[in-house]
């Protein structure tokens, strides 16, 4: 208990049922993806399209933690999801549910939302090459 607050993050068994959360995020995303027949090829070339928010880090790292939030936060995609669903929009729900499965696998690999302090301190634990050596 005195680890999570000292480092702001998750430990134990807590971390580990929210990475199983991500897979289960990642699962229905896919799932559903696949049930609603859409491009896999689309698929493909929006997956990583998140990640592109690490270029925010070149402006600093609380700038770049923020945008990164941004991108990786279900908040965003479940609004979107919900918006396009409630418009029978099925493109942005493609989309959305990309967007989703790409949040629900880096969460299942460990990749939490990052706080200001640096790119490798995250609400999931530390990641990198310091978190190794700690």
């Amino acid at each position: 208990m005195q680890a999570t607050v000292q480092t702001g993050c998750v430990t134990g068994g807590v971390r580990t049922l929210l990475r199983l959360e991500g897979l289960a995020v990642l699962t229905a995303a896919v799932f559903l993806y696949w049930r609603l027949g859409f491009s896999w090829s689309e698929f493909a070339l929006l997956f990583l399209a998140p990640d592109l928010s690490f270029f925010a880090y070149l402006f600093g790292p609380r700038f770049g933690a923020a945008a990164y939030n941004v991108a990786h936060s279900t908040n965003g995609a479940l609004g979107l999801a919900v918006a396009a669903v409630a418009l029978n929009q099925s493109a942005v729900i493609a989309v959305a549910l990309i967007w989703l499965a790409h949040i629900g696998f880096d969460r299942s690999l460990g990749y939490g939302l990052k706080y200001g302090a640096g790119f490798g301190f995250t609400h999931l634990g530390r990641i990198g090459r310091k978190a190794k050596e700690n």
